[in-house]
């Protein structure tokens, strides 16, 4: 038996791919590819941090200060202080406390406009001693230098430096050299040599007892050494209102 093939048949042979000899090399294993994630642990503990931070940083502080306040120096009787009309406003910074239990929005650095921060001076219609008002003609002006400090949201805890000059004046015939007095304003104790002080910490609406025992030198005026008896110690005790908001 014969078989005939043709040329068109034999040209389709021929243009057929040779087979592939098989690879003597060993097969590669298959590699899968991990995804690495996209937010890591630490990235979002920083974001965490950073919104936390900012959050304390949008916040406003409002301080203004309260009637049935008191003044004191050397072994004088307290002066009855009405402070009440006070007020001033503060940036909030970043918490610098490491402690376990300290957060940026537990507690609150705050620095007071100076420029704006205004305190009562002591006259005849805010101040008494012994009972009665000061006279007319005698006043006590309080210019702060500095205010700043802490506030803890959580615990009530107030802890504010507070330097200001106590400017002295009888009418236009006598006006001392200004008296110094730096000291911590605190919802805690204040306790001196020779005065003493607690405070009382933030209740829910803000109100609180800050106190503050300062020493003050003498200056240089005759009258006024004598009399204040200096060096001596002087004593602060306001009731303030602070308040925490957004803008």
């Amino acid at each position: 038996m014969s078989s005939k093939i043709s040329s068109s048949n034999l040209a389709l042979l021929h243009n057929l791919p040779a087979a592939k000899k098989p690879s003597s090399e060993p097969a590669k294993p298959l590699r899968s590819k991990r995804r690495t994630p996209s937010i890591t642990a630490s990235y979002v503990k920083q974001q965490a941090a950073g919104k936390a931070a900012a959050s304390s940083e949008e916040l406003t502080v409002k301080f203004e200060t309260l009637e049935g306040c008191k003044l004191g120096i050397s072994r004088y009787p307290d002066f009855g202080y009405n402070a009440k009309g006070g007020i001033g406003t503060a940036a909030v910074g970043r918490a610098d406390d490491k402690s376990e239990t300290a957060t940026a929005d537990d507690v609150l650095p705050v620095s007071f406009d100076i420029g704006t921060l205004y305190i009562p001076p002591l006259t005849g219609a805010t101040t008494k001693f012994l009972g009665l008002p000061l006279p007319p003609f005698l006043k006590i002006a309080i210019v702060p230098e500095i205010f700043r400090g802490i506030i803890g949201r959580g615990t009530g805890k107030v802890e504010l430096q507070f330097r200001a000059k106590f400017l002295f004046s009888a009418g236009s015939i006598y006006r001392a050299p200004p008296l110094m007095v730096e000291t911590t304003l605190t919802s805690e104790e204040s306790k001196g040599a020779m005065r003493e002080g607690r405070g009382e910490r933030m209740d829910g609406g803000g109100r609180c007892k800050l106190v503050g025992v300062a020493v003050v030198d003498p200056i240089d005026d005759i009258l006024m050494n004598s009399f204040l008896r200096l060096p001596t110690e002087c004593i602060a005790i306001l009731n303030a209102k602070i308040s925490i908001s957004s803008p």
